[in-house]
């Protein structure tokens, strides 16, 4: 249980508190709601590029860093299609040092030509490095627009290509930081050794007199139902063949997420699932694989991906896939099957409770849902699930003309 209180500035900022005298530290996270999904179709990639551009100093402090550094505090922060994530961890004692620092970068970036210029090269390289010279790199760049094609998904977070961020000019950066980087397009969890009082003291200091701006209206287009299987050949110099298999499933506050998300389970969280068992053990097609869904807000996708033995075939390992896909739709899954993902799901909820951090990240996403209450209601959803519920997604998901095939065939 995450205990907390919230209250809402007159800009709109929601602010969440939750108290844990327990601990010497603090931790401020805000999150923007603002990701990839966000971005427009020629100028992708600049959520992310914002992320870095935060660090690169704002109206009145030159570095982020360092004075954060000089009190003993560390930070990071996340960009994905949804939210940009940012967050440090303080002593207690030096709180005010993070209300300072974050205020001031919303507030106002400097918008200095120098850092856009050092923070594109950073993403550019970031792009090469890690999706364009790297084994299997490119495969989101290459998946994420076969499964959609009207919903801005169709795109990784680090964008559709380069030049997207190298053409990023110093207007399109301050367009995108005056449209979503507002108080009332943000959440601030302050947890740790604080209290409400404290919090609403310093939030009202630093955030209150920080104009709330117009909140944007998204009108996301809608992802039509897909009704063929699609299916994509990459051929690349890459150590083994690999099968990937994605299907559109429910949005992460969907009533039906947690048995789409315990379906997964089944299918390929760790050694004991079913997709590892056969095809990994028994009949050694593949060297590893799993499946995992999207917790995207909007609707994401069921992920089956694995490599394969050398000297087996594309074709020869999707049909052993389809045969366990069709395992789960044909026939229930076993009670003992069923409060092995519960249990596996409530473990890893409440290991990530442990730390007053993931505290804090977990209640600023639960705010999105509408209702930052729900962060303690997952252990009774995930409960509640029962086979029926998996077995009726399983059919829903899991359907053929669902599916968005790519072949990613090895070459010498």
């Amino acid at each position: 249980m995450i205990n907390f209180s919230s209250f809402t500035l007159d800009n709109g900022l929601r602010v969440l508190v939750h108290e844990d005298p327990t601990v010497e530290i603090a931790v401020m996270n805000i999150l923007y709601l603002v990701g990839s999904r966000d971005e427009q179709p020629d100028k992708t990639g600049f959520a992310h590029l914002f992320e870095h551009l935060m660090f690169g100093g704002s109206k009145n402090i030159p570095s982020y860093d360092e004075p954060l550094q000089l009190v003993g505090g560390e930070n990071n922060a996340f960009t994905n299609t949804d939210i940009t994530n940012y967050y440090l961890t303080l002593p207690a004692s030096n709180l005010e040092t993070g209300f300072w620092l974050e205020s001031d970068r919303m507030m106002s970036l400097s918008f200095d030509p120098e850092v856009l210029k050092v923070q594109r090269q950073v993403v550019v390289e970031e792009f090469r490095q890690h999706y364009l010279n790297q084994p299997y790199g490119d495969v989101w760049l290459k998946l994420r627009p076969l499964a959609y094609t009207a919903h801005p998904y169709q795109w990784a977070t680090i964008g559709k290509e380069v030049s997207h961020i190298e053409n990023a000019s110093l207007d399109d950066v301050r367009d995108f930081f005056y449209r979503f980087y507002l108080p009332s397009n943000a959440i601030l969890v302050v947890a740790g050794k604080v209290t409400e009082g404290q919090v609403k003291s310093l939030a009202q200091k630093w955030f209150g007199g920080i104009p709330g701006g117009q909140s944007p209206v998204r009108k996301m287009p809608t992802e039509p139902k897909q009704t063929a299987k699609r299916s994509l050949t990459v051929k690349a110099k890459v150590p083994a063949n690999a099968l990937y298999k994605a299907y559109h499933m429910p949005g992460r506050f969907h009533d039906d997420f947690y048995a789409a998300d315990l379906l997964t389970d089944v299918l390929g969280r760790g050694e004991s699932s079913r997709l590892y068992q056969k095809l990994v053990k028994e009949t050694e097609i593949f060297t590893s694989i799993s499946s995992y869904g999207m917790g995207s807000i909007d609707p994401g996708l069921l992920v089956v991906s694995g490599r394969l033995q050398k000297g087996v075939s594309l074709t020869e390992a999707e049909k052993a896939v389809d045969e366990v896909l069709s395992s789960v739709t044909t026939q229930l899954i076993s009670e003992e099957e069923l409060n092995k993902v519960k249990n596996q799901s409530e473990a890893s909820l409440e290991f990530g409770e442990v730390e007053v951090m993931n505290r804090a990240m977990n209640l600023a996403f639960a705010t999105l849902s509408g209702d930052p209450n729900q962060v303690n209601q997952e252990a009774a959803a995930i409960q509640s699930v029962t086979r029926q519920d998996i077995n009726r997604m399983a059919k829903e998901i899991l359907r053929e003309e669902n599916a968005n095939v790519m072949y990613y065939e090895a070459i010498a």
